[in-house]
């Protein structure tokens, strides 16, 4: 359905743009835009513009009866907004466009909000004898004023973005209506009169509360296009079949259970959305059809033929497969399944996706800058899918889910799954579905598996430029455009935009200069060749502050940029620069990046430069915190400065250390390192650690954490050791300074890679005879291990590998290690975004209580069988056998005991197998 973004079509906003330039202004006022520029009378982007119309009113200057097209703002005051319209019909009779839009106002969460004052019209205005197109959006309008069923030459009506309940049914009466909007209102019913416009083509009742359809809708034997979406529609009329020249039928994210059959067979239609329904009957013709869309639906049987035997087979319901995160793989039959896995993604499979059962294989990969592809100004939302067999084609495309927690900003930017085909990166259609308010499903159709991920870009407008031309322009930013003339392709290209706007703040802090201003920088990429065969013309809007008239050309600077040189280039004398009043036009024959500047300043590539890596930079802060009870645990972490405070209060209960680094600036999908120094080391062998340094990627919006256990090879009976972790830029260097002096040096020489530095500090053990002996301390400073030397020990690194294996599990196992519900509960709250929080602290509590406690470890090995963790028991039977072995070796090397050449018997718990091994 086409989208209202302007109040006219694109072909009537170039014309405008056209006639811009030769055309002279009417009573404007200095340092304002023309009032009246030929046949266009545009007050919406004044301030005052009814005043302003009622002024030229009383003076009725020639030019005044010639207005055909009018624009006002429905941001006035109702009376003097009511006043001045009732004086359009003596003075404007030849309107034919009257736009009154309210216009669209973001808050600061993000949520859209009406700003219009109009809710009514005077009664006058239906003597508009010519008016053909009306444009009331964004306004409070809660009925329909009784003047527009009265306007009989009305072609279009926009009424999107108001609070209409209901339609009159003398809506009916409007007798040359080609196009109706009324989407994200609150529509709960339609009139019956609805169905006798004959001439309607475009109907648009999205976003409402409509529940039922009138069977008279069936009567529009004129409309081609048709969106109910997003409705809670829970049937359709059979009256729909009878739409002969319906092209385009949108009925997604509704409620419906059934459709008529009859839809299958309408002669033109050429896409049916049937999407996020609750369709389980579904007609055979539609199953089969290529234009029709049924992902969402719990597709579970087909209708039967109409003269069917009861003995018919009947399709049972598609089977639901859930996940324990011990498993990677699961079996897909051409019944289909939907499948939810632990790790947050669900998939699912239409009956016939694949013609015969196939094993698939999933697994979530750690974001690593070879396997997450970024734009300059892209963030990354989610972790890499990768889903197996690859590039194995399925019969019908899979719908597949991937749950995101949003960025404050996503409102303002477009959120995509990201996909490698065929050796490239691509971006899939992609629909966004809430889960609770900090949650979101990022839904797609895929054709065929590979690695997928979800990023969060800036808002891209795509075309498809034929050789007859086009004109694209920016749904963020109206005032970019891009003009392709006739001829500037000989075969059709996809033109892709992207617009990034930077604070003026930031650059008059950057330029140390106050009234230094810059447009939004502009991206423009293509497909086919480099170059276009006519020049393309780019309209930017001028830099904020600065207009046409009190334009100094000296100080404006077209700034150029080619990927992936790393300069910017001043092509200002290189181009044709064209100003207006509001905007700057340019001609170029191949894109690329796009920015103007109002400076003082000369030489400005090497700033633009700057200012570009300001635009990405995100100011960090550097964490390194010990857990109370174990202060060998050492969580490390790296979070944009505004999310700081936030997790230090949901942490520091837990674990305790310095204050966070000083910020610091990162790109995202930067790779840095921490490196423990003074006498302290990382504990175990880590895939991450590369000679005892521990490697991070940032992403500023993932949580860039790790926990580590340290140790030292300082004498600790004797005093604690006071060691430090620092944090370094880049890949950890093949040859890395061993002792702190040398990282010293290399963090204050030239180009230094170093970020940070905090304390890190291992308190002093406590021996048999130690001072602190009998201090009366409740809480134990040493390693915690479970068990004896006999039995077999569990250490900190066995307790953290058993909690990385438990995932959604773990509450049956801790129930099963006797602790209370309501101590489950507790945790569960703590920690409710952080599943392996709640693992680790229901794991290491426990062990704590249990420290030194006989028949702990065999405690943990019942509860995980009783738990249907065999797996994990079996692992922690193997490492206490392992540590029975070593303990028993070291007894006999210091001829403690016998050696015993008879092998023992195997007892209850173990098999023959084991006993003999």
């Amino acid at each position: 359905m086409a989208a209202e973004a302007e109040g006219l079509e694109p072909e009537t906003a170039a014309a405008e743009d056209a006639a811009g330039d030769a055309v002279g202004a009417v009573d404007a006022e200095p340092g304002d835009p023309p009032l009246l520029v030929g046949n266009r009378l545009r007050l919406d982007l004044h301030a005052g513009g009814c005043r302003r119309l009622l002024h030229l009113c009383a003076q009725r200057p020639p030019q005044l009866l010639e207005v055909e097209f009018l624009q006002l703002s429905g941001h006035e005051e109702p009376r003097l907004l009511e006043a001045t319209l009732a004086q359009v019909p003596c003075s404007l009779q030849h309107l034919r466009s009257l736009v009154l839009r309210g216009g669209q106002h973001w808050d600061v969460p993000g949520a859209c909000r009406r700003r219009g004052s109009l809710t009514t019209l005077p009664a006058d205005l239906s003597g508009l004898a010519r008016l053909a197109h009306l444009d009331l959006s964004f306004n409070s309008l809660e009925t329909l004023p009784a003047c527009i069923p009265q306007m009989r030459g009305l072609s279009t009506l926009l009424l999107s973005y108001n609070r209409l309940s209901e339609l009159p049914e003398a809506l009916g009466a409007l007798p040359s209506l080609t196009f109706l909007s009324v989407t994200h209102n609150c529509l709960q019913r339609l009139p019956a009169a609805l169905g006798s416009l004959s001439t309607l083509q475009r109907l648009d009742l999205s976003e409402n509360l409509l529940d039922t359809l009138p069977p008279e809708i069936g009567g529009l034997s004129s409309l081609t296009e048709l969106s109910l979406a997003s409705n809670r529609l829970q049937g359709l009329p059979t009256s729909l079949v009878g739409l002969r020249s319906l092209r385009f039928l949108v009925l997604h994210s509704n409620l419906l259970t059934s459709v008529p059959t009859g839809l299958a067979h309408l002669p033109l239609l050429a896409r049916l959305d049937l999407r996020d329904n609750q369709l389980r009957d579904v007609p055979p013709e539609l199953l089969d059809a290529p234009f029709v869309r049924l992902q969402g639906n719990p597709l579970g049987k087909a209708l039967p033929a109409p003269h069917s035997s009861p003995e018919t087979p009947v399709i049972p319901e598609m089977p639901r497969l859930f996940l324990n995160s011990d498993l990677d793989s699961f079996l897909v039959t051409p019944q289909g399944c939907s499948v939810t896995l632990t790790c947050g993604v669900r998939l699912r499979f239409p009956a016939g996706a694949t013609a015969s059962p196939v094993n698939i294989h999933y697994r979530l990969w750690l974001p690593e800058p070879h396997l997450v592809p970024l734009g300059p100004h892209d963030s990354l939302l989610s972790g890499v899918l990768e889903l197996q067999p690859h590039g194995v084609a399925f019969r019908q495309e899979v719908g597949l889910w991937l749950l995101f927690v949003p960025p404050r900003d996503w409102r303002c930017r477009e959120v995509v799954v990201r996909t490698l085909s065929d050796d490239s990166w691509s971006d899939l259609e992609t629909h966004l579905e809430e889960e609770a308010p900090k949650r979101l499903w990022a839904h797609c159709q895929v054709p065929h598996f590979s690695w997928f991920l979800v990023v969060s870009r800036p808002v891209s407008n795509v075309c498809l430029v034929p050789p007859e031309g086009t004109l694209l322009w920016s749904s963020g930013h109206p005032g970019v455009k891009v003009t392709f003339p006739p001829g500037a392709t000989d075969e059709p290209r996809h033109v892709r935009m992207q617009v990034v706007h930077m604070a003026s703040r930031e650059l008059r802090a950057l330029l140390e200069e106050p009234e230094a201003a810059a447009s939004p920088l502009l991206c423009l990429s293509q497909s086919g060749p480099p170059s276009f065969l006519r020049p393309v013309t780019v309209q930017l809007p001028l830099p904020p502050g600065v207009t046409g008239l009190s334009l100094d050309r000296s100080r404006l600077h077209l700034l150029y940029w080619t990927p992936p040189e790393a300069a910017w280039d001043d092509i200002t004398a290189q181009v044709a620069l064209e100003f207006t009043h509001l905007y700057a036009r340019f001609q170029v024959t191949h894109f690329s990046w796009y920015w103007l500047w109002y400076t003082t300043k000369t030489c400005v590539e090497g700033l633009a430069r700057k200012a570009w890596e300001r635009l990405r930079l995100h100011r960090v802060n550097l964490i390194a915190l010990q857990r109370r009870r174990d202060p060998e645990q050492v969580l490390l972490q790296c979070l944009p400065r505004n999310k700081v405070d936030a997790a230090l209060q949901r942490l520091l209960d837990r674990y305790r250390g310095p204050e966070p680094s000083d910020t610091v600036e990162m790109f995202e999908g930067e790779e840095f390192f921490a490196a423990f120094e003074r006498g302290i080391a990382v504990d175990a062998d880590r895939p991450d650690c590369v000679q005892g340094r521990i490697c991070f990627v940032f992403y500023s919006h993932l949580k860039n954490v790790k926990e580590v256990y340290v140790t030292t090879t300082l004498d600790r009976q004797a005093q604690a050791v006071r060691g430090q972790v620092s944090f370094y830029r880049g890949a950890v260097p093949g040859t890395v300074p061993e002792e702190a002096e040398a990282a010293r040096q290399r963090r204050t020489g030239a180009g230094s890679l170093w970020m940070a530095t905090l304390p890190i500090k291992l308190p002093r053990l406590r021996g048999s005879q130690g001072p602190e002996q009998g201090r009366g301390t409740s809480v134990s400073l040493a390693p915690l291990n479970l068990g004896d030397a006999e039995t077999g020990f569990l250490t900190q690194s066995n307790l953290l590998n058993v909690a990385g294996r438990l995932g959604p599990d773990w509450p049956a196992v801790a129930l099963h290690l006797g602790m209370p519900y309501r101590e489950l509960q507790r945790i569960r709250h703590e920690f409710r975004d952080d599943l392996d929080g709640q693992i680790r602290h229901m794991l290491f509590s426990w062990a704590e209580r249990q420290a030194g406690q006989p028949g702990a470890v065999g405690l943990l090995v019942q509860a995980l069988e009783q738990s249907d963790r065999l797996d994990i028991a079996e692992e922690v039977r193997a490492v206490l056998e392992l540590g029975r072995q070593k303990y028993k070796d070291s007894v006999q090397r210091m001829s403690l005991a016998p050696r015993d050449l008879t092998p023992p018997e195997p007892s209850a718990s173990q098999s023959p197998e084991s006993a003999q091994a």
